[in-house]
């Protein structure tokens, strides 16, 4: 009898493992793709990622990540201006700039791309690409496409990521975009990026779309460190987790917002 006891519960605790794995595996079907969300007639794509994905379980390893969003309207109208961001990264993750280089957004002002990384290129963090319309009156939008450079920095005593936007047609235009950082231990969403949008054109150009990766391995003191690390915190007994790994808050002239989040996985190496 205790014999076909112990049989019954080692196999439901194999099933139960098994539902588990399969239940990973199931939720990270989906991981690769991007949210949609929308409020009225405005619409928000939201991608992102980071690699490597096998990382530790126990302690943390440099990763880069990615962020892309993609602003449209239903019917094609010119989107309303982005204001401010709010984007939060998962707790298993660190961003820390010990040791690196800062720049300053003074700096960064009226600096073309080349400008910018002559007097700030050590504190290089990361790159993108970013498109915007310009409303005018009485004609169609003017499209335009122009770059991005990420440099650590501080703001008001406060780590910050500063980004260094820039577009040259049809006119040149250079906007800084000061991230702040903010770290919260034991959070769920443990650093959090938060910004106010500068206005293009006068109030009149919205930024459409945004690409930005951000990473880098430096050395200090004798050391080796990475902007941003992570690792793995996958149950005991399984070698893949899924987990929330961003989420952001996108706020629009006329006072709507936009909240959507992103899953992703990691491997156990």
């Amino acid at each position: 009898m205790w014999d076909s006891i112990s049989e019954l519960a080692q196999r439901k605790r194999g099933w139960l493992a098994l539902v588990a794995a399969l239940a990973l595996i199931a939720a990270g079907a989906g991981i690769a793709q991007g949210e949609l969300s929308q409020n009225g007639d405005l619409r928000l794509s939201f991608d992102g990622g980071f690699a490597p994905l096998r990382l530790p379980r126990d302690r943390l390893a440099p990763v880069d990540f990615e962020i892309e969003g993609k602003i449209t309207t239903t019917d094609g109208t010119h989107p309303p201006p982005l204001r401010k961001v709010h984007i939060a990264l998962n707790g298993n993750g660190r961003l820390s700039s010990a040791g690196l280089p800062r720049c300053n957004s003074g700096a960064l002002q009226s600096t073309s791309p080349a400008g910018a990384l002559a007097v700030c290129r050590s504190a290089l963090v990361g790159r993108g690409t970013l498109q915007a319309t310009v409303a005018l009156d009485g004609n169609e939008d003017v499209h335009v496409a122009g770059s991005i450079l990420a440099f650590n920095g501080r703001r008001g005593g406060r780590q910050s990521l500063l980004l260094h936007l820039y577009v040259a047609v049809p006119v040149s235009a250079t906007l800084v975009l000061p991230l702040t950082i903010t770290h919260r231990p034991n959070q769920r969403f443990g650093t959090v990026l938060s910004g106010i949008v500068p206005k293009l054109a006068g109030g009149l150009g919205s930024i459409t779309e945004m690409k930005l990766k951000v990473g880098r391995t430096y050395s200090t003191g004798g050391k080796r460190r990475s902007y941003l690390s992570a690792s793995c915190a996958a149950p005991a007994g399984f070698s893949t987790a899924v987990f929330p790994f961003a989420r952001g808050t996108f706020y629009f002239a006329g006072g709507r917002k936009i909240v959507t989040a992103l899953t992703r996985e990691c491997h156990v190496r």
